[in-house]
């Protein structure tokens, strides 16, 4: 169980910085009916998944193969995972702002997989995040992990969605930075520990 926990508190801060994915369900939650907000948290929720077992399963499966591939990437990872962390704690963000607009089930399809799959940085950061925790788990460890990466997905996307159709009158700047804030500090902490596990290679 400690391995879900520890893939669903790293899901959960890693999915819960205010970043593309969220505003585009923060907007749908401003903007729509409260039943489509959450369809579209859900089927943001698919494509998130979907990239966290690729990254997951695919970068990690490379690394166990390729040692000096796994060196390279849990080195260059826990920096990386480290800077996101730092700088979600100086991110300035701002509320989505309102649109009159409701997109129609093929577009917020379309605009769920842009916000996921077309974002490099995500990317970048999801593969190097992901990839780097396949390497340092025990086999056992890796779908209990993996599992509660996907259980935060799922969390926090439906209850976004629902928490703003529901008090969208009070969301403001300063409770999304506090989230930032939060998560960058968890992220932080999980990318040192990936740094002292590169050390111990080396």
């Amino acid at each position: 169980m400690s391995f879900f926990l520890q893939g669903l508190s790293l899901g959960l801060a890693y999915v819960a910085p205010i970043g593309l994915q969220n505003l585009f369900v923060i907007n749908s939650a401003l903007n729509s009916s409260r039943r489509r907000a959450l369809l579209t948290a859900l089927i943001v929720i698919c494509f998130d998944v979907v990239l966290a077992l690729a990254c997951f399963f695919g970068m990690g499966a490379l690394m166990q193969r390729y040692i000096w591939l796994q060196m390279v990437i849990l080195g260059v990872g826990s920096l990386l995972v480290i800077s996101i962390g730092i700088g979600l704690l100086f991110a300035k963000i701002a509320p989505a702002e309102g649109s009159a607009h409701t997109l129609s089930l093929r577009q917020t399809i379309v605009s769920a997989c842009v916000v996921t799959w077309l974002n490099p940085q995500a990317l970048i950061d999801s593969t190097m995040l992901l990839g780097s925790f396949h390497t340092a788990l025990p086999a056992a460890g890796q779908m209990p992990f993996i599992s509660g990466v996907a259980a935060a997905s799922c969390l926090w996307f439906s209850a976004l969605a629902l928490t703003i159709s529901l008090l969208s009158h009070r969301v403001n700047a300063k409770i999304l930075r506090g989230i930032n804030i939060f998560c960058g500090i968890i992220i932080i902490f999980y990318g040192i520990q990936l740094l002292l596990h590169f050390l111990a290679l080396v």
